[in-house]
């Protein structure tokens, strides 16, 4: 089962009502809340504050009660969450996030700072990961459940919203903070009391409301607040979604609701807190019972007064740093439109909807780009959370946490990119740890195209640190109990369940990356065997490249790597035997594919040791292939290609060759494959055609002669081969054609040609280049 990021959360709107008698004191008092409301959290904090009960009661998975006092920690800093997993299955797993300005987190704060005890009253996530569909969303954004689920579920908001006379395709969200998130002073209690009455009509009509996992849940809550009346009185508060109040204060027996719980599934579980971030709490970013701007509420929550005017200060900061113009009179114009907007739409104080619009028009001058960093860094939020190091931890999770101190690489919910030195001890450390990760399938960080290319000192990283992270640590924890005996064990595995030679050198190539010497033998081992019963010279030439880097990255990284040598050596000369009967006969998309494989092996020829590097027959391979007829136009034409940079042949010699395949008597079709083979892709053809106008000659002799009929099916091959130059190589194309090239000789500049090319190489110019590209490289001069 596939991990999910949503659990039994609230339910989206929020009431206040005393259980039994409409409000009379002396009952339990139930505060309807909102999931992730900022004015919700502000009126629980202000309610408990006034009754001050013995006992708080927190919607959540009933094991968390012996997590509650890690709230307290002064390390622990929301947004966070609690995760539950199947002990058996780490991937089936649920998260309850909280944020600052969550009216859970702000209750179970409340309790700790005063004493009170703190329990969570939901159906255990020991029967909510047991659930054949572990997703409990009973939010009024849930997506699960498919088309006829949706047409049951009714959203309590927008029900709520729309008797009010509100309008628009957020009207919920708009009325919702118009009712309670812009709010001035007064009773925090009074529109939670009419919201729990608006629930309870809600629920007469629409009964579960389409949620029918809600009544087992209800059933375990109402068990809870009786055991909890029972031992503390009448000093009890409940912290639910408004949704479930109605339920709570229905009269029902013991038996009827322990009748619904008997016979639930149960798995065994464990549960922790882990780092939750705003971008997770956020609707777009898949999490379902998210809200749209976690950003914007964190500010509506913290801001002690005047929540527009130090909105605009932040937004106007951010834009600055940014390098866009902004002053202080482009603050006080957005605040005056934020406010004379938010009077023209009759609403009490301006919304995100009044801002957003006040900031587009003055701080961004009509422009979405500067908005839309805007929306990103604010308004959603990169806030990343931290829980006490003494949280309970798989051990696996445990030893990553050490590694990331002692390499200083904390984990961050904002994007970053990473480069690494792997001559530096620390940056070849933190480059295995990266790897490892990888390995394990913990993508925290990804490759990405740096300064250098593969193969060589440097590498690149970029990193962010998602929340759905600490469950794929869960899930590689079966592997080992440190993040190198885990990668080495799932190394090992992999290499002897592997089938396809190009998964066993990749894994090869991953080993030494990630520096797990133990695993090598293993891979090695699987490595030859397979090698030595695989005949299909496709699936050879797919593992010949990675092993060719692996040797690269041993020598940059200082491993032992003769054995993988001597497998390279073995694959490059059966691949050398093999190939040239493999070309013939081949369809135009085979043809197409082999040449792909015919490019990766030569470029990883050039990688391989000399010992190991069999360069005469390769080239007398390319020879065979380049003047062989049964092989396809596109694989003569790469052959002839790579045996002129190579040097095997000269343009004099790969003029005759280019003559022949473009001759009248051979198929247009045909013809225009050896083109694209010679000159297309990203091999630099289209330069060799600027600086040859022999060689440009010829094609454009054959592209007049081809007959009207043919020349529509040559037609794409042509174009596809042309559009992959760049605009200026086409450019010049174009004027050398224009111009009339000849094809009297290589590299002879014809009259009234393109200036700037000179009849020969000038190669006391040439070598003035020299020092520089030396430095670039990083190699030394020689004599």
């Amino acid at each position: 089962m596939t991990p999910t990021t949503t659990a039994p959360g609230p339910a989206p709107g929020r009431g206040a009502i005393r259980a039994g008698d409409g409000g009379r004191r002396g009952r339990p008092l139930l505060l309807g809340v909102r999931h992730h409301g900022p004015g919700s959290a502000r009126a629980v904090r202000a309610a408990l504050e006034a009754e001050k009960p013995a006992v708080v009661l927190v919607e959540g998975p009933a094991e968390a009660d012996a997590l509650v006092a890690l709230a307290g920690d002064p390390s622990m800093r929301p947004p966070v969450a609690l995760l539950a997993h199947a002990v058996d299955d780490p991937g089936r797993a649920a998260f309850w996030p909280m944020a600052e300005f969550s009216p859970e987190w702000v209750a179970i704060r409340w309790a700790l700072d005063r004493g009170a005890a703190v329990r969570f009253v939901d159906l255990p996530a020991a029967h909510t990961l047991a659930a054949a569909d572990p997703t409990w969303d009973d939010s009024e954004e849930a997506d699960g459940g498919g088309a006829d689920a949706d047409k049951l579920r009714i959203d309590p908001l927008a029900e709520l919203a729309r008797t009010a006379g509100t309008t628009g395709h957020n009207a919920a969200e708009q009325w919702w903070e118009d009712v309670v998130e812009l709010r001035g002073d007064g009773d925090p209690t009074a529109p939670f009391e009419a919201l729990a009455e608006a629930m309870g009509a809600l629920r007469e009509a629409y009964g579960h409301g389409g949620h029918p996992r809600d009544l087992v849940r209800e059933a375990y809550m109402r068990l809870q607040l009786r055991a909890a009346h029972k031992e503390f009185g009448d000093e009890v508060a409940v912290v639910c979604g408004a949704w479930h109040v109605p339920a709570l204060t229905r009269k029902t027996t013991v038996a009827a609701d322990r009748a619904l719980l008997k016979g639930l599934p149960k798995v065994k579980t464990e549960l922790t807190w882990v780092p939750w971030t705003h971008r997770r709490l956020a609707r777009r970013s898949g999490y379902g019972a998210g809200i749209d701007a976690p950003g914007w509420y964190g500010h509506l929550f913290t801001a002690p007064d005047r929540p527009v005017e130090r909105w605009m200060t932040k937004v106007a900061g951010l834009l600055r740093a940014e390098d866009h113009l902004v002053s202080t009179a482009h603050v006080i114009e957005a605040v005056r439109l934020a406010e004379t907007l938010a009077a023209l739409r009759g609403r009490p104080h301006p919304g995100l909807d009044e801002t957003t619009d006040a900031v587009r028009a003055v701080l961004c001058e009509g422009s979405d780009v500067p908005l839309d960093l805007v929306r990103d860094r604010l308004v959603v939020g990169d806030v990343l959370g931290e829980v006490p190091a003494g949280a309970p931890a798989v051990p696996l999770q445990r030893d990553l946490s050490r590694l990331q101190r002692s390499l200083r690489l904390k984990p961050e919910a904002q994007e970053r990119e990473l480069d690494l030195d792997l001559r530096k001890e620390t940056d070849g450390a933190r480059s295995r740890l990266l790897h490892r990760l990888r390995l394990l399938g913990v993508d925290w960080g990804t490759p990405a195209a740096g300064r250098a290319g593969t193969g060589t000192f440097r590498e690149t990283w970029r990193l962010r640190w998602e929340p759905e992270l600490h469950v794929q640590v869960a899930e590689a924890g079966v592997w080992g109990t440190t993040v190198e005996a885990a990668a080495t064990a799932k190394a090992e595995s992999r290499a002897l369940a592997a089938t396809a030679l190009a998964d066993i050198t990749a894994l090869a190539e991953q080993c030494l990356l990630a520096g797990l010497a133990d695993a090598l033998p293993v891979v090695m081992r699987a490595l030859a065997d397979r090698a030595a019963l695989d005949t299909d010279v496709t699936h050879l030439a797919q593992a010949l490249p990675a092993l060719a880097r692996s040797l690269r990255y041993g020598d940059v990284r200082g491993t032992d790597t003769a054995a993988l040598a001597e497998v390279a050596a073995g694959l490059a000369e059966r691949i050398c035997v093999g190939l040239p009967p493999a070309c013939t006969g081949l369809d135009a998309d085979a043809a197409t594919a082999m040449r792909d494989r015919i490019d990766e092996v030569h470029q990883a020829l050039v990688l391989l040791p000399d010992t190991a590097r069999p360069a005469d027959r390769w080239a007398g391979v390319l020879h065979r292939l380049a003047r062989r007829d049964r092989v396809p136009g596109v694989l003569r034409g790469r052959a002839a290609r790579l045996l002129l940079d190579e040097g095997r042949i000269t343009e004099d010699e790969a003029a005759p060759l280019m003559s022949r395949a473009l001759s009248p008597g051979a198929p247009p079709q045909d013809a225009a494959a050896w083109i694209e083979g010679f000159a297309g892709g990203a091999s630099g053809g289209g330069l060799l055609l600027v600086h040859d106008e022999r060689l440009l000659g010829l094609i454009d002799t054959w592209l007049t002669s081809v007959p009207p009929a043919a020349f529509t099916d040559v037609l794409p091959l042509l174009r596809r081969t042309f559009s992959a130059y760049e605009p200026g190589v086409r450019r010049t194309l174009g004027e050398l054609v224009a111009g009339g090239p000849r094809a009297d000789g290589p590299g002879r500049a014809t009259p009234g040609g393109v200036p700037g090319f000179a009849a020969a190489l000038d190669r006391e110019r040439a070598d003035a280049a020299l020092p520089l590209l030396h430095l670039i490289l990083g190699t030394e001069v020689t004599a």
